[in-house]
């Protein structure tokens, strides 16, 4: 691959079926191009949607109870071979595991998300950070739930 910074160093890329992990959504965002996703999601953030596939649908059932959720996503365009990093915002190289960089062995992101809204299938939320298209893993409730 290409694109190495200085300081930067690769190792092997894991192949890329060596997990079995099925896709339950997809996730819509403004973001179109790595540079442009913000570093980490915001509150304040723009609302994005989390499209969820048929036929885990019936499992958003009660979510409208929590205030906060937890997603857990496939960042399906991230280089998975870099041992060192230089990120832009540091001083020098450090190792992939002391950064929130998607690029790692297992590119999986996570968000601490707000409920805006479900509308059937779709969550509205504030907080991502990830590419358009993003592949949804799975989504858990944070404890901070709605009063009702």
């Amino acid at each position: 691959m290409t694109g190495i910074r200085p300081g930067e160093l690769a190792g092997p890329a894991p192949d890329a079926t060596d997990a079995g992990l099925q896709f339950i959504g997809r996730i819509r965002t403004p973001w179109t191009e790595r540079a442009d996703c913000p570093r980490q999601g915001r509150s304040d953030g723009p609302v994005c949607r989390v499209v969820v596939f048929a036929p885990w649908v019936q499992a958003l059932d009660g979510i409208e109870r929590f205030a906060d959720l937890d997603l857990i996503y496939w960042l399906h365009q991230a280089r998975r071979d870099l041992l060192v990093q230089t990120p832009r915002h540091a001083d020098g190289p450090r190792g992939t595991f002391a950064l929130r960089s998607p690029v790692r062995p297992n590119p999986l992101g996570l968000s601490r998300v707000q409920l805006v809204r479900r509308e059937d299938a779709v969550l509205h939320v504030r907080g991502l950070d990830c590419l358009d298209g993003t592949p949804l893993i799975d989504i858990k409730p944070n404890r901070c739930a709605h009063s009702a």
